[in-house]
């Protein structure tokens, strides 16, 4: 009976560690997708190399399908909608995420929020009002060597209200 006793009360602290230790890597994960996205507003390739595996899967929100190397050689061009030809003034996307849900499975976590695409226009055109975009975004993310990074991506986007 005693060595049963001890059992249950081992088991019980592993259990307690566990749910600490996933409530600790919730936050960092949560911390993890915020600087990315910080990153990600101003073309930063570190945050993008810090952030997505070598063997990432990404399903754009158009349906095109791409991978780490694809999302690293596409941060050196500027993107077309970077210029308006129009009054030539450049544009600023600010990307944050709301709704943040993550739920994590040992070395595994999946990251589901949405994703929050503000366009300001800089320059002289400052009263043009902002565009918002919202997407829906799921990733699911692998701890290797102690980093968590994304290893499959989806975004959707959310249409705008009629």
């Amino acid at each position: 009976m005693r060595c049963v006793l001890k059992a249950l009360l081992i088991a019980a602290a592993l259990v307690n560690a566990n749910l600490a230790m996933a409530a600790d890597d919730t936050a960092e994960l949560a911390r993890m997708l915020n600087e990315f996205l910080a990153g990600a507003s101003v073309d930063d390739a570190a945050a993008h190399d810090r952030f997505w595996a070598a063997d990432l899967i990404y399903t754009s929100s158009s349906g095109e399908r791409i991978g780490k190397a694809d999302i690293m050689g596409g941060l050196s061009a500027p993107a077309p909608e970077t210029v308006d030809a129009a009054d030539n003034v450049e544009a600023a996307t600010v990307y944050t995420a709301e709704d943040i849900r993550i739920q994590q499975y040992g070395d595994t976590a999946i990251v589901a929020f949405k994703l929050v695409g503000t366009t300001s226009r800089a320059g002289e055109n400052t009263a043009a009002p902002a565009e918002v975009l919202y997407y829906y975004n799921t990733g699911t993310f692998l701890r290797r060597d102690g980093m968590w990074q994304a290893v499959a991506w989806q975004a959707t986007r959310i249409p705008a209200a009629p």
